[in-house]
């Protein structure tokens, strides 16, 4: 695998590749982008009825069924999108950490509290990258190849139209959207950011944010009561792990999965502070 070098620093893999596997995970946001708007739908008509009732019995067997279609469904695919460019395989595993939980003010509950976090972690990744992008173009960052800043740009988009999409559904149940990131991890994710001195510091912080959005979403799959919620989750896993699949190659790591994508690095809805 040929490299490219910028200064004292060597991007383990040449700019070329890292502009196709950009593309590549830019096609396969495109083509999510419909599913994901359905199961939003979906999940915006779910949250409007369980507001008349409790789910009853059968309601409950087919969030169940939706939940192991989850696994051989959507979780294949993945393992197939997030490990295209190293021809791995592996399956999920989600395991329970706790129920959502009230958020302080009571303002989002049940399943909308996985909505709301899940709005405020994708806002998270846009400020995160945005300012990336901000100190590269200021100079702070050395010599950044454009392959990485069209990565970074790529990411940062997709994370605003999965932010857009959880919000469109807070915004349909009448709750307020999240806006900025109220989180209590924030602050410290900011003052590592303004510490970074390089692309690699920058790829193993952002690393860790998408970690942390491709496992959460995949502890939601389990751990909201409406399929729509699952499915969206589902939808939008993918795409969060093919980020962190490219940034592992930034990082000269070949990305060679573990046998179960966890959930131990998800986040708690204890996080959110709205």
């Amino acid at each position: 695998m040929t490299t490219s070098k910028h200064g004292s620093w060597e991007l383990p893999i040449s700019e070329s590749e890292l502009s196709r596997l950009t593309k590549e995970m830019d096609q396969a946001h495109q083509e999510t982008l419909p599913v994901m708007a359905a199961s939003a739908r979906d999940l915006t008509q779910e949250l409007h009825d369980l507001r008349a009732t409790e789910p009853d019995t059968g309601q409950q067997q087919r969030v169940h069924l939706a939940r192991r279609r989850f696994l051989v469904g959507a979780g294949a695919s993945a393992a197939a999108l997030a490990l295209a460019a190293c021809g791995g395989k592996s399956e999920v595993r989600a395991t329970s950490t706790g129920t959502p939980s009230k958020s302080p003010s009571g303002t989002y509950t049940g399943d909308l509290k996985v909505v709301a976090l899940a709005a405020a972690l994708e806002n998270q990744a846009v400020g995160a990258y945005q300012a990336a992008l901000k100190a590269a173009k200021d100079g702070k960052l050395g010599d950044v190849p454009p392959a990485f800043a069209a990565f970074a740009q790529t990411a940062m988009s997709q994370h605003k139209d999965h932010a857009d999409a959880w919000n469109a559904i807070l915004s349909s149940a009448d709750k307020p959207k999240i806006s900025g990131t109220p989180l209590s991890n924030h602050d410290d994710v900011t003052t590592a950011l303004g510490k970074v001195k390089d692309v690699p510091g920058v790829a193993k912080l952002a690393l860790q944010l998408e970690d942390q959005a491709t496992q959460t979403y995949v502890f939601a799959t389990f751990n909201v009561k409406s399929e729509g919620g699952i499915n969206t989750a589902a939808t939008i896993a993918p795409v969060e792990a093919m980020h962190s699949a490219i940034l592992h190659y930034v990082l000269g790591q070949y990305p060679v999965p573990d046998d179960f994508i966890g959930t131990d690095k998800a986040a708690s809805t204890s996080l959110l502070t709205a």
